[in-house]
């Protein structure tokens, strides 16, 4: 019987060191930070943007890949009395056309390991069904049987076509200008599957 269990025991590990899988976010757990700011960061806003769904794919102990969907239509803005109004100007056609593109996309294309709790990743990032190539860095933990991915990059919004009051393409530099640049920082939460 011993010999048995040892056996299924030998299986079972060689299976999760070999396998690909697949493993759930916590949706509930897991957001992405957003800062956007004028174009000389006096003036910034900041909020959250929720998952709608997500993998994370690993083989054996390494993160390999994954795909997210992000819901725009959860946007908000923290700590602004002006939120409602900017909110519904995120939602516009001016910057995320939320009604026509209501979901974002990240997918996880390639990693590459630094050590066992950070690494090198590049991804496909679409935002109004436009796709283009980001890379950044994760940091990785395991908590109570759950994964931990940590990320923060920065973008260039014009290269998504978000290119309102931009300096790119106004001609009159007296009006307000605002940073091409924003801010994410993400915190994906997985539960861990067993054998």
């Amino acid at each position: 019987m011993k010999k048995m269990i040892l056996v299924l025991a030998t299986v079972c590990i060689t299976s999760i060191i070999h396998a690909q899988q697949e493993l759930r976010i916590d949706t509930g757990k897991s957001i992405i930070n957003w800062k956007g700011s004028d174009l000389l960061d006096l003036n910034t806003h900041n909020g959250t943007v929720k998952f709608k769904n997500g993998v994370i794919r690993r083989k054996g102990i390494f993160i390999t890949g994954g795909e997210f969907e992000v819901d725009m239509n959860s946007i908000i803005n923290i700590g602004d009395r002006y939120n409602e109004m900017l909110i519904t100007h995120l939602k516009s056609e001016d910057f995320f056309d939320v009604k026509k593109y209501p979901i974002a996309k990240l997918e996880i294309i390639n990693t590459r390991y630094i050590n066992a709790t950070n690494l090198d990743v590049i991804a496909y990032l679409t935002i109004n069904d436009i796709r283009h190539i980001i890379q950044y860095q994760s940091t990785i933990e395991n908590i109570n049987n759950q994964v931990l991915l940590k990320s923060k990059f920065i973008i260039d919004r014009t290269l998504w076509k978000i290119n309102y009051k931009s300096k790119n393409f106004l001609i009159n530099l007296k009006d307000d200008i605002i940073s091409n640049t924003i801010d994410f920082e993400v915190v994906v939460v997985a539960n861990q599957d067993g054998c």
